[in-house]
């Protein structure tokens, strides 16, 4: 086996000599040195090694996750290998979502210079506001409640919680106030108290088979789970024969889904940079999972969902959420009535949406909306384009 020294090797990776030194220095390759001149030689194994490594710097890859891949790659470890590149491809993803919305704010603010009359400069600021902040909800999002650990025992609380207490009859409609979905004549504020323990997986099996039963793919139908968590709700649309991606921040959740849904295609990601091209899938859906954004992060979302979905793509939410602000008010008042400390701290830690705010939103982008409630704060929305 011939031997190359550096500038052979830089000149058939099409590299520099200083490069390989700098990957030396780091210690991503280790070659062999000649006795007596003390000259680097390169076998085949090394030139792999740089070729790995200059494809892996080429798409963005930090030298510290380099050295991570490359050690998978020596254990033969193509799973983890996988997630590493899908965790750069997200990076990417979010890089370009991001510059797509600044050269959107910037055509905003060419068009405002174009119109008649004196610039009203202060519509520039207040675009310029909006972007700011959109772009920090975008970054500040972080998983506080680290699904890493809860992967092994997610199914069994699943369970055990599901039961807990007898589920409500369902009520459909495509809008709901709040004294509606009360007792007729019943004043909210002396509406019975929520429960003393707060589980947030009541009448799981319920809505999920609802969001799968709503929407009902066709054959080969491509559909996306955000938040897949284990893959329960991806699972029972697989039953239905669509065709199926799920995404979730948790490398130990999308283990344990592999294992139950081989057949599944899963990857790293989350609500704010879907890693997908626009108009890739037919239906997208998610289940106890967009509570976890805030108020700015769920409108990213939603134009995130809207931007992977083909023009006829319809989404099915199911998550708690509060059916107007008066439920929000006397929910949150019973609760303090009650010294009821769980529910005040789910309130505060998660971000329940206001059902009437959400299919306000869809409905203004071209959706037509319906709901089911299946208990004080868990409902099913669907939303189906009108084109």
């Amino acid at each position: 086996m011939r031997l190359l020294n550096i500038k052979e090797a830089a000149g058939r990776l099409g590299i520099s000599p200083r490069a390989i030194r700098f990957y030396e220095e780091k210690g991503l390759i280790l070659p062999s040195k000649q006795a007596g001149n003390g000259y680097r030689s390169y076998t085949e194994n090394d030139i792999w090694r740089l070729q790995t490594i200059s494809a892996l710097r080429e798409i963005g890859m930090s030298l510290q996750d380099i050295t991570h891949a490359l050690s998978e790659i020596d254990q033969g470890n193509q799973q983890r290998l996988e997630e590493y590149l899908e965790l750069q491809q997200a990076v990417m993803y979010a890089q370009w979502i991001e510059l797509k919305r600044m050269l959107d704010t910037t055509q905003r603010m060419i068009d405002l210079n174009r119109q008649d009359g004196p610039l009203d400069v202060s519509h520039l600021h207040e675009l310029a506001d909006s972007s700011r902040r959109l772009r920090e909800a975008r970054q500040n999002w972080h998983d506080r409640w680290n699904y890493d650990t809860q992967a092994a025992i997610h199914d069994e609380r699943v369970h055990a919680e599901s039961g807990s207490i007898p589920a409500s009859s369902p009520k459909e409609a495509g809008s709901m106030s709040y004294n509606e979905s009360t007792n007729a004549g019943e004043d909210p504020d002396t509406k019975k108290a929520p429960p003393s323990s707060f589980y947030l997986y009541h009448n799981y099996d319920e809505a999920l088979e609802q969001t799968a039963h709503w929407i009902s793919p066709a054959p080969g139908e491509h559909g996306l789970d955000i938040g897949t968590g284990t893959g329960n709700l991806a699972g029972k649309l697989l039953d239905r024969d669509a065709t199926m991606t799920g995404i979730d921040q948790s490398r130990e959740m999308l283990r344990t889904c592999r294992t139950k849904y081989p057949e599944m295609h899963v990857k790293l990601g989350n609500f704010l940079a879907l890693p997908f091209a626009d108009q890739t899938f037919d239906f997208l859906v998610s289940s106890f999972a967009f509570h976890h954004l805030s108020l700015d992060q769920q409108q990213l979302a939603l134009q995130e969902m809207q931007r992977v979905l083909t023009p006829r793509g319809r989404i099915c939410l199911t998550d708690l959420m509060f059916v107007d602000a008066l439920h929000r008010e006397a929910y949150t008042r019973q609760a303090e009535a009650a010294g009821d400390s769980e529910q005040l701290l789910a309130i505060r830690e998660r971000h329940f949406p206001l059902l009437d705010e959400l299919t306000r939103w869809l409905e203004k982008h071209g959706y037509v909306t319906k709901h089911v409630r299946h208990n004080e704060l868990l409902h099913t929305m669907l939303a189906v384009p009108l084109r």
